[in-house]
């Protein structure tokens, strides 16, 4: 069956950060995979997590850092990174902040992220 979306839902999230979520739990009730818009402006950072789900990011403009088990990876615009489940992975941007989408397998959840605190 076709679906059409006709826009993404707005997520709210501390930080200044920017999250349109086009196919996920919020605004299609995916639970199989979620694609997401965002926009980070520079020196935003976030808890470090260790999601349930397989991430790919594909970044659009600027950088997304990513700290994780073996060190830190800088993925600049027009480069993308995959993160597995069960690392322990933290997201930032750099100096002139990022804009990418990021695809989650599953869904993307609070719960399923398992921020570390």
């Amino acid at each position: 069956m076709v679906r059409r979306i006709e826009g993404p839902t707005r997520v709210p999230v501390p930080g200044g950060k920017l999250i349109d979520e086009h196919v996920g739990r919020v605004n299609s009730a995916d639970e199989a995979i979620s694609i997401a818009h965002m926009v980070a402006p520079p020196g935003w950072e976030e808890p470090a997590q260790t999601p349930s789900f397989t991430e790919y990011t594909v970044v659009l403009r600027g950088m997304v850092v990513v700290e994780h088990d073996g060190g830190v990876t800088e993925v600049p615009a027009g480069q993308s990174v995959v993160t597995e489940p069960g690392e322990t992975v933290r997201y930032s941007a750099g100096p002139e902040g990022a804009e990418y989408i990021a695809v989650c397998l599953p869904a993307f959840s609070p719960d399923s992220a398992n921020r570390v605190s």
